[in-house]
């Protein structure tokens, strides 16, 4: 036997062995694309069973966030028995702004349009108190505070912090 025909006899061999190795590769190819798919599949629900609780939790976070800086709460656990508007009026910024930086890190949890409303909320609130306190005379008390905010949010035909809880808790049935 000639070296030439030993070449052909391994080119025809390599030939035949890589065709079966094709010929297989098509024959398993979707159960091989079915499997990765599947553990892809795993790990995502893998993922999202250690993230939901955490999303869930952010969401309640929230909710008592929102209910907390919610004026008419606010006044009632802040009002003291002759307080200074000025004394009332750093008390509720201080915290609301307190409250907020508590729940900053909730953000990474919820849609970010969720937490673009409590933002606004937080903001609209500091707003609001400050308004409040311009409106009203430099020698008025937090009785006097008190009730223009209540006032203002009497006025007001949807309540925001109601809104936004119910903007959460949307958020959260979109989770299921």
């Amino acid at each position: 036997m000639n070296i030439q025909q030993i070449l052909t006899d391994v080119v025809i061999l390599f030939a035949g062995v890589f065709g079966a190795l094709m010929g297989v590769y098509y024959i398993l190819r979707s159960d091989i694309q079915s499997f990765f798919n599947l553990k892809e599949a795993e790990l995502n629900k893998e993922s999202r069973a250690h993230l939901l609780p955490l999303r869930l939790q952010a969401h309640e976070r929230l909710i008592i966030f929102t209910d907390r800086i919610n004026p008419a709460n606010l006044l009632v656990r802040l009002h003291q028995q002759g307080i200074g508007i000025s004394t009332l009026q750093a008390g509720i910024l201080n915290e609301v702004k307190s409250e907020y930086q508590h729940n900053i890190t909730q953000q990474l949890y919820v849609d970010s349009v969720t937490w673009n409303v409590v933002r606004k909320l937080k903001d609209d609130t500091i707003a609001m108190i400050n308004n409040a306190v311009d409106g009203l005379p430099a020698d008025a008390n937090g009785i006097e505070l008190s009730k223009a905010i209540l006032t203002h949010m009497a006025s007001i035909d949807e309540n925001p912090y109601d809104l936004t809880i119910e903007l959460i808790k949307k958020d959260i049935q979109r989770l299921f």
